[in-house]
């Protein structure tokens, strides 16, 4: 018969931590906050309950960044651990309310909480800066909310450098993610605006945008930065922390662009206004002074043709960023990460196709 194994208080610990971290690792529970409690000021202590069973938590100040109450409903990730004096406990890593009610809830207390310290003070916030041509992009390229950033901007001007850091835009670790994008950005510095966007959906999907690290770190930016997060009728507190807010990803691609087809315009309308003062000028100098009308034709007429021969250069060069020109003369645009075993989307003239980077070469060496 096997011999029951026998062991001190501490090594009984020892064993059952490795045993529940070798069966558990990490796990996600949900469940409702009960009997929270933060002790000075650095440890947090609740219990994490459904209707028949409660879950003693624990975690430290620093990893809670949405407010919680008694009664909220939240999900937490972390593991399993059996104290040193012999108390069950789940040790939180992340945490993030869940449902409309708690999120709510979690929503308002922060927002009065950074509202009081001026983080939504509309005195800081930076205008767009003009004439772009550098942009930082923070979201998750798979997303239907960045394809359609990418085709505004693509349809409404050429010449834009895009750098994206591509990131999870919902669950527990969106948050940091996000964040890390940031500080690369504002670190490496090379763009001129840095745009966060995420396309819609439910609540608990956009609750990562509450997060009260990620807002201090978009208020904190060196960068200028606009939000584009959810629908129309969707605000987060990113968006308050924001320097710019728009209302989609459709909608920051918009904003940051000017349109070729009303720039066109507004340069035909600035010729025609300029001729018409300039014919005007050439009526009221032949009613002043009929002996110099010949030489002040012929010099009205070389401005005109000066000035349509800028406009024409103009139209010519914006004409020649279109990107529909270039891919009528049979290139391709590619968007995705470039690197082995990335899935790219190609776009040419009639078709859009979706191709793995098998190897990469440089033309240099090649």
């Amino acid at each position: 018969m096997e011999q029951t194994p026998k062991f001190t208080p501490t090594e009984f610990i020892a064993v059952t931590n490795q045993t529940l971290e070798y069966a558990y690792s990490g796990a996600i529970i949900e469940g409702e906050v009960s009997s929270f409690k933060v002790n000075q000021g650095k440890w947090v202590f609740f219990d994490l309950k459904d209707e028949e069973s409660s879950i003693g938590c624990f975690m430290t100040a620093f990893q809670l960044r949405m407010p919680l109450e008694d009664g909220m409903k939240v999900v937490v990730r972390g593991y399993p651990k059996l104290t040193k004096w012999g108390k069950f406990s789940f040790t939180v890593q992340a945490i993030q309310p869940v449902g409309e009610g708690s999120l709510k809830k979690s929503f308002e207390l922060l927002k009065a909480k950074l509202e009081k310290e001026g983080l939504f003070d509309p005195a800081k916030k930076r205008p767009l800066p003009e004439n772009l041509s550098r942009i930082g992009v923070i979201s998750s390229t798979q997303a239907a909310g960045y394809a359609d950033f990418i085709k505004i901007i693509n349809e409404r001007w050429g010449g834009l450098k895009i750098t994206t850091a591509h990131t999870q835009v919902q669950g527990l670790d969106a948050a940091d993610q996000i964040i890390r994008a940031l500080n690369y950005f504002n670190e490496h510095g090379g763009v001129e605006i840095i745009a966060i966007i995420r396309g819609g959906g439910s609540a608990d999907d956009l609750a990562v945008f509450n997060d009260e690290k990620l807002v201090r770190a978009i208020a904190a930016s060196k960068i200028p930065v606009i939000t584009g997060i959810g629908h129309e009728v969707d605000e987060s507190l990113s968006d308050l922390a924001a320097d710019i807010q728009a209302s989609t990803p459709s909608n920051v691609a918009q904003m940051l662009t000017k349109d070729r087809k009303a720039e066109i315009a507004k340069i035909d309308e600035t010729v025609t206004r300029v001729k018409q003062v300039i014919l005007n000028n050439i009526q009221a100098a032949e009613n002043k002074n009929k002996e110099k009308i010949l030489n002040i034709i012929r010099d009205i007429k070389s401005k005109i043709l000066n000035y349509e021969q800028a406009i024409a250069q103009k139209i010519k060069l914006i004409e020649a960023m279109n990107p529909e020109k270039v891919l009528r003369q049979g290139y391709a645009i590619i968007n995705g990460k470039i690197s082995p075993g990335s899935v790219v989307k190609i776009t040419t003239y009639e078709k859009e196709i979706n191709a793995e980077i098998k190897e990469i070469y440089d033309r240099k060496n090649s």
